[in-house]
């Protein structure tokens, strides 16, 4: 398959696109893994990723690291910012935000293996870190330490 034929059935990427009011009405993109032949780690970092609290409708803040081993499947990476954007005005816990995406994207791309860390900020003294994963990661593939340090404060 050509490169042309891979991307010809995006429809975000290249065009002016809103941002979704909500996750549910984003529109997340794949596309044809042209390397499906060779295993390797695609790592997306989003650290200023927003969602509500939807007791206070308070802002709360994750610094993302999602990390996936392709199958046949490539997330467009255009739909994939406007998806995680949408959730700016989504009100959910930490957990149901972190493993929402983590459960939508392996749905979604069928990787070989797929993991989600939601490092959030404190509010009320607490942060609270949330960890998903289809699975144990393979030990012949490289995927790297997230790097992202637990919160320490000003301590």
């Amino acid at each position: 398959m050509t490169q042309d034929n891979i991307y010809a059935g995006l429809q975000q990427l290249g065009s002016t696109t809103q941002i979704p009011a909500s996750p549910d009405e984003a529109q997340l993109e794949r596309v044809q893994n042209p390397q499906a032949d060779t295993r390797y780690t695609v790592r997306f970092t989003a650290p200023e990723f927003t969602s509500l609290c939807p007791m206070t409708g308070q802002p709360d803040f994750a610094h993302l690291v999602i990390d996936y081993i392709p199958g046949p499947w490539l997330v467009e990476s255009k739909s994939l910012k406007l998806y995680l954007t949408s959730f700016r005005n989504h009100g959910a816990f930490h957990e149901d935000c972190t493993v929402s995406i983590g459960r939508r994207l392996a749905d979604l791309l069928e990787p070989e293996w797929l993991r989600i860390g939601g490092y959030w900020y404190p509010r009320g003294g607490i942060p609270i870190d949330v960890f998903w994963h289809t699975g144990p990661a393979p030990a012949d593939v490289w995927v790297p330490e997230t790097g992202v340090p637990t919160y320490r404060g000003r301590g």
